[in-house]
């Protein structure tokens, strides 16, 4: 009896292949040459290795707007939301307070000093009340007080979210098949979270203690620092403030911001290898036993 070699199964191949072991019973009445690159053995049963295609890994882009649905990207939305909200109230604020002079030829004129983000007050002057500048006993007044670093820090870091949330935002909806399928990219994005988290924090409480400052500085306080309401024949009323509801407003969404990021977090973090460790057993390529012959 001759020995006789089945035809080897051919399959398209890439550079992403594992051999695994395919068997054919012999017959007595079949007989081919085996293709090249091909190795059977005779025997009761004719075992041949093969090469079958694994899955290629993508990195392309892959639009996915389901997320937007899930915690984790609904919550980022909001965040840029409310990033904008921020720093728009508090970067867009401009005011002005007022208060009424009576002096040598000037009755009840208003003195004004305008002022705006980022609130450097000591270089907002008051206008003269009359242009004779009550006979020249008018001197120059300034507000008081420089809040410009809390102010600017706060918009800062609000600006700084803005631009991170539309990063991650393009991750999740075209690349977050790369984003699961690399460990390291959601543990950055968990301690980038984490440090935006403590940013906001940081920055709204200095925001809102100088936010309380400016309220002081261009409050009913003012009138006994101007040195020209205090000359024999002069006197100052407070007549009115800018509203600044616009900044308390920045505040509130200061403080909703750093909600926000902190608990997003959480749903960060749970798609780090922190929380799902990964399969440490070890894989080998899968080879199938060669089943006995019919």
């Amino acid at each position: 009896m001759t020995a006789v070699q089945n035809p080897i199964l051919q399959l398209p191949w890439n550079s992403y292949r594992r051999p695994v072991q395919a068997s054919a019973y012999k017959e007595e009445s079949q007989s081919s040459v085996p293709q090249d690159g091909a190795s059977c053995e005779s025997s009761n049963t004719i075992s041949c290795t093969i090469f079958i295609p694994c899955p290629q890994k993508i990195h392309g882009l892959l639009v996915d707007v389901s997320l937007f649905t899930e915690p984790l990207g609904f919550v980022r939305v909001l965040e840029w939301i409310f990033s904008i909200f921020a720093f728009a109230t508090c970067g867009g604020y401009k005011g002005a307070t007022t208060i009424l002079v009576s002096c040598q030829g000037a009755i009840n004129k208003t003195a004004t000093a305008v002022f705006a983000y980022p609130f450097r007050l000591n270089t907002a002057l008051f206008s003269a009340p009359n242009p004779t500048r009550c006979n020249n006993t008018w001197t120059d007044t300034y507000l008081v007080g420089d809040f410009s670093s809390s102010a600017q820090f706060f918009v800062a870091v609000a600006v700084l979210a803005f631009l991170y949330c539309i990063a991650a935002l393009v991750l999740y909806v075209g690349y977050m098949h790369v984003y699961r399928s690399n460990s390291k990219i959601p543990l950055i994005d968990f301690v980038v979270t984490i440090i935006g988290a403590f940013l906001w924090l940081v920055s709204t409480s200095a925001w809102a203690k100088a936010l309380t400052d400016i309220k002081i500085s261009t409050g009913l306080s003012i009138v006994p620092e101007i040195a020209a309401c205090q000359l024999p024949g002069s006197t100052c009323l407070f007549a009115s403030v800018t509203s600044m509801g616009g900044l308390n407003v920045s505040v509130v969404f200061g403080l909703l911001n750093m909600i926000l990021w902190g608990g997003n977090a959480w749903f960060v973090y749970k798609e780090t290898t922190l929380h799902n460790p990964p399969n440490t057993a070890s894989q080998h390529p899968g080879i199938y036993p060669t089943p006995s012959g019919i």
